[in-house]
């Protein structure tokens, strides 16, 4: 039973796709969505440690989607900022500590070499998530 759905976003069109998804799985199955960040952690060891996105991006990234979230009708919707070296295993390890019954994710158009050189955050999480994954184009 899906009863928390947990929907990664990086503000891009793709992702846009996935929470409109999110969001519609969520009204239908009466579920709590939550929008999550991964905002990437770069450097360390020898250095200091830089997030991807500054903290005012993050909070336009995640007010941005919870507007969408809440324009398609849904009203039990919250968001949270992941701090991570890589974003497949952090969502991956979110939603398992935090009980999310489902993932619903969009994906790029990488095909063919690129898809092979670039890899694909979806298809890690779909590969090794404890629950159901949905991924939308």
């Amino acid at each position: 039973m899906t009863n928390k759905i947990l929907c990664p976003t990086d503000g891009s069109d793709h992702a846009t796709v996935g929470l409109h998804m999110a969001a519609e799985i969520a009204k239908l199955t009466k579920a709590h969505l939550t929008i999550c960040v991964v905002n990437i952690a770069h450097g360390g060891a020898r250095g200091p440690t830089i997030n991807h996105w500054r903290e005012e991006e993050v909070q336009k990234l995640m007010a941005d989607a919870e507007a969408i979230a809440r324009k398609d009708g849904l009203d039990d919707v919250g968001t949270v900022e992941v701090i991570a070296r890589e974003a497949a295993p952090a969502i991956i390890a979110y939603a398992e500590q935090n009980g999310y019954s489902h993932i619903v994710m969009g994906t790029g158009d990488k095909r063919g070499v690129k898809r092979l050189v670039l890899g694909s955050v979806a298809a890690e999480v779909t590969e090794r998530a404890h629950c159901s994954v949905t991924v939308a184009r």
